[in-house]
């Protein structure tokens, strides 16, 4: 029996081996074209690259096909979202060269004002070096003319005190109207205030934001794969849990 609740955006991922993430709370991004990134891989709702693995985790797969790669790009979108309250999840990261695991939120409102209008909070992206973490939000600009960048950014880089590829740790964020704070494993590793974010910039972080968890693979960030990189790079999800 799956204990998930799409109204309080909880799952424990139990379920039989095989089965795809339960419906009710997740959904799939599919697809190539880069992602914004010059991404490599495709995307897809396949139990190949996301599925149950029995024993309580949600597995997502990045894989080597002839010509490039496979992944999985999973989503609360239209299912669950959080204005304010702490969202939690148990993670074990993939760790290669060109590989770009992450657990991170992105505004509702996506689909009709677009990118980054809509807001990103990247709670844990792991790039080459799974001892170290990174935690950013990234907004718009109140006048996008008086910037030649896009979007405007905070984020904080350190030591994770142990390694994300060969044991599980608990990633956090806590959101408040004024406030954005990134735990792992209950220490604060991130903290963005509304007083604090740069002149000019927009703080569009007191609306619904939904969850995504993905691979990505190449890209401007983290750089091409190479003949290190793992045919199978896995991410493993013992549950994932919501306190208003």
């Amino acid at each position: 029996m799956r204990m998930v609740s799409s109204d309080f955006g909880t799952d424990e991922f139990d379920g039989a081996a095989g089965d795809s993430p339960d419906p009710a709370m997740w959904g799939f991004d599919v697809g190539g074209g880069g992602w914004g990134n010059q991404e490599k891989q495709i995307y897809t709702d396949n139990a190949e690259n996301a599925r149950l693995d029995g024993n309580g985790n949600l597995v997502l797969e990045a894989r080597r096909i002839l010509g490039g790669f496979t992944s999985a790009r999973i989503v609360t979108r239209d299912k669950f979202s959080f204005t304010e309250g702490t969202i939690s999840a148990r993670i074990k990261f993939p760790m290669a060269q060109g590989i770009h695991p992450a657990f991170w939120l992105l505004g509702e409102n996506l689909a009709t004002v677009g990118y980054p209008e809509s807001g990103e909070i990247d709670v844990m992206e792991l790039v080459h070096n799974a001892t170290e973490y990174h935690n950013a939000i990234h907004g718009p600009w109140s006048d996008p003319s008086a910037h030649t960048d896009g979007k405007w950014k905070m984020s904080s880089d350190g030591f994770l005190g142990g390694d994300a590829s060969t044991t599980f740790h608990v990633y956090e964020v806590t959101r408040r109207s004024d406030s954005i704070s990134i735990f792992i494993d209950g220490e604060m590793v991130g903290e963005y205030l509304r007083s604090e974010a740069p002149d000019g910039s927009k703080w569009v972080f007191d609306k619904p934001f939904y969850v995504v968890m993905n691979i990505a693979v190449g890209g401007e960030w983290p750089g091409p794969t190479d003949a290190t990189t793992p045919d199978v790079s896995t991410l493993t999800v013992d549950w994932i849990r919501f306190t208003p």
